[in-house]
């Protein structure tokens, strides 16, 4: 049996996370994937990231796709940890406009926080994602003896943070 099918005969719970919980797990991981709008389709992209004063930080280039698409477009991030055998894990993800930063000092405060960019390339810049929508779900297996709680609704719980 491989693991996608033993995996189906688990019980797991699905809990809503709160935005509390949520934005205490975002900076636990060091990739994350952004989603953007590149040539009128969606794009996916992993990235590395830093969390600093309300505002996810992806380090880039000017000349990256991410960093052109990303001007004062909303975009989403996404963040997870899964354990694909026991089928546990939690995924948090933030909606918020974006920004290009480019101006020199900004990038070098940045930089002292050390997050290194996942594709390497001329004129480092950072893209800026505004902490806005948070939603976020954890999957756990139940206590021993405790049947699986019914499943969570289809609509995340969403936390919107003030501008």
């Amino acid at each position: 049996m491989d693991i996608a099918q033993e995996g189906q005969d688990m019980e797991v719970d699905t809990e809503l996370l709160d935005e509390a919980e949520c934005l205490d797990l975002l900076p636990t991981v060091r990739i994350g994937r952004i989603a953007f709008t590149q040539d009128a389709l969606p794009a996916v992209q992993p990235v590395s990231f830093a969390v600093l004063d309300g505002e996810v930080l992806i380090p880039t280039h000017r000349g990256s796709k991410v960093a052109a698409a990303s001007r004062r477009a909303v975009v989403a991030f996404e963040v997870d940890e899964f354990d694909v055998r026991d089928r546990t894990g939690w995924s948090v993800t933030v909606v918020g406009q974006s920004r290009l930063i480019v101006d020199v000092e900004e990038v070098r405060r940045i930089d002292r926080l050390g997050v290194q960019p996942w594709f390497h390339g001329p004129a480092r810049c950072y893209i800026g994602v505004q902490v806005r929508l948070v939603t976020g779900r954890r999957t756990r297996r139940p206590p021993a003896g405790r049947e699986a709680a019914a499943p969570a609704p289809e609509a995340p719980a969403t936390a919107v943070l003030p501008a």
